[in-house]
């Protein structure tokens, strides 16, 4: 009994000679290729780290729509704020307000003084600039992005435990 044991098995009529061909084809392939028939174990670890994968690439292309919306919002907003800002050339009356620890000063006409003071209007920072904005336009960018609406007054509800409520505030008043 020199013969191997697939030789065997086919002598005793236990395998066909196709099967045993079939056989040795195959083991050529695994040892071409380098690769064994995985078992579960191998099956299951290749499953895990294919989820683990997909889940960062998912993280990843949720960050980049998100980043990416976030963009297309901002570009809108300053859109917005180019296309409805106020110009006010000849202004001649300084308003002061701070950006921050700096004291600064914007020069206005009359009207939009009394529309900065009363609230119609609003200061908001635009790329290094100030502009005027409707009240309107600066509401919507501070909902998005607070930082940039700089002054924006808004009407204080009537009290009627005021004691000074006699005594207005004249809008004209500078100092």
């Amino acid at each position: 009994m020199a013969g191997s044991l697939q030789d065997q098995l086919v002598k005793a009529g236990l395998a066909s000679e196709q099967q045993l061909k079939n056989t040795k084809s195959k083991k050529r392939k695994q040892k071409r290729s380098g690769t064994a028939p995985p078992d579960a174990a191998q099956r299951q670890q290749a499953q895990q780290v294919a989820a683990e994968k997909r889940a960062r690439d998912q993280a990843l292309n949720r960050q980049r729509d998100e980043e990416a919306k976030r963009k297309a919002e901002q570009i809108a907003l300053w859109q917005l704020v180019r296309d409805q800002r106020i110009p006010r050339s000849g202004g001649d009356r300084a308003y002061n307000f701070t950006d921050g620890q700096a004291l600064k000063r914007l020069y206005v006409n009359a009207a939009q003084h009394r529309d900065l003071v009363d609230g119609r209007l609003a200061i908001v920072r635009h790329d290094d600039f100030f502009e005027l904005v409707p009240a309107t336009v600066a509401e919507r960018l501070a909902a998005v992005e607070p930082g940039l609406v700089l002054v924006h007054n808004r009407p204080e509800p009537d009290d009627s435990d005021d004691e000074y409520a006699d005594y207005k505030i004249p809008d004209d008043l500078m100092w």
